[in-house]
């Protein structure tokens, strides 16, 4: 298996996690809050599916779906909407309710095939390249791709545990 498909198919677990975590439920069931300062399903699968859209998106060299299908404003956000949920403040993360979980499963699909597409076009060499030079020592596209990729799986499980204490 070459390192595209495995990160094709690693990829393609996040959709489908995703969608026994948020499937069915309501627009209050996705904004509820297991604690004062927990975040909600429907932040935490809207946040993953923003974080996996802006970073591919950067790597890419493209628009973001969010923006370029009208996601943001569909989700009621501006439609020049840059923000992915990181350092949003407790009651930013309450402000944003999701429509639907119909909604967030058509955004992460649209990212999902995105994601599939530009994933096909890579070459091992490829992610030996530097997208980031911000650290130390400075981020490959390889190591970019896990970091998403492993960023996303801990929010879905995140999910799916809310989703269990919500009896849902």
């Amino acid at each position: 298996m070459r390192p595209r498909e495995l990160l094709t198919h690693a990829y393609s677990q996040i959709g489908e996690t995703l969608r026994a975590a948020v499937e069915g439920l309501s627009p209050d069931q996705l904004a509820a809050r297991v604690g004062p300062r927990a975040n909600p399903i429907g932040w935490l699968a809207w946040h993953l599916l923003r974080v996996q859209d802006d970073h591919l998106a950067e790597v890419a060299s493209s628009e973001q779906v969010y923006t370029a299908q009208g996601f943001a404003v569909r989700f009621g956000r501006p439609a020049d909407d840059t923000s992915t949920g990181y350092g949003m403040s407790s009651l930013e993360v309450e402000s944003l309710r999701v429509p639907s979980a119909d909604l967030l499963l058509e955004y992460a699909d649209a990212v999902a095939a995105r994601s599939a597409e530009y994933l096909g076009t890579l070459s091992d060499d490829d992610l030996d390249r530097v997208v980031d030079e911000r650290w130390d020592p400075p981020v490959t596209l390889g190591v970019r791709l896990v970091s998403v990729l492993a960023d996303d799986l801990q929010h879905v499980g995140q999910a799916a545990y809310v989703r269990g204490l919500l009896g849902a």
